[in-house]
């Protein structure tokens, strides 16, 4: 049997081969290597950054549902919703994670503004006498009147909006009773004393409502920062 014996020349092709070879290996990830660079830097940089715009998206979506508390919309209830959905799906650790501590005390805040608007509800158009048709059209005309007063606004730098929808909203809510009592007979002297009575009821609870949520808002935003 013959053995071919590797001259010095076979063993240096063989080593060129080699070579050859292990750098078109690496060319490919080399070619790579400044995407997985920029894409381990974009995720550094995600973290904190998609942490902190959550965070604040959060408390905007809080303060729009606060502003819904302007036209006789459920705001306070919508804000809690928003913290308990945070909380459930937000982050776990870090100063972005609210826990539920912070839902319970802006779910008892939503409950005391309702409680609030209840009784100023029940001293206001009811307690006057109004009946079932006016009641109604008393909150029909405060939401379309605190809708047209955000809309139009007053002259008051900042709070002009928030100011016009609580006054629309309260003179929404005495034309709304005078027209249901109107409507069932009584004369326009009569259903004013209604119509005067709603206008507080609906102004009071509104406020008291606003004042609920705006504390809901602070907690908010002291929870995602704490």
């Amino acid at each position: 049997m013959i053995f071919e014996i590797p001259t010095a020349g076979n063993v240096s092709l063989n080593q060129t081969s080699l070579n050859q070879a292990s750098l078109a290996a690496s060319a490919p990830l080399s070619l790579w290597e400044p995407l997985f660079s920029e894409s381990v830097a974009w995720t550094v940089w995600m973290e904190p950054t998609g942490t902190v715009l959550v965070a604040i998206t959060v408390v905007l979506l809080c303060m729009i549902a606060w502003a819904g508390n302007l036209i006789a919309l459920p705001g306070n209830w919508a804000a809690v919703l928003i913290l308990l959905v945070y909380a459930f799906v937000g982050p776990a650790t870090g100063n972005a994670s609210i826990g539920y501590i912070p839902v319970v005390a802006a779910f008892c805040f939503a409950l005391l503004g309702e409680g609030f608007e209840f009784v100023a509800a029940a001293l206001g158009a009811q307690k006057a006498g109004a009946s079932r048709k006016a009641t109604l059209l008393a909150m029909i005309g405060s939401m379309a009147g605190a809708i047209l007063g955000a809309i139009v606004g007053l002259p008051v730098p900042i709070v002009g909006q928030v100011l016009a929808a609580i006054l629309f909203g309260g003179l929404g809510a005495t034309l709304g009773a005078m027209l249901g009592e109107w409507s069932n007979g009584s004369s326009w002297r009569e259903s004013l004393p209604i119509g005067h009575a709603a206008f507080w009821g609906r102004t009071i609870g509104t406020l008291g409502k606003v004042a609920a949520g705006a504390v809901i808002v602070v907690i908010a935003m002291i929870s995602v920062v704490v």
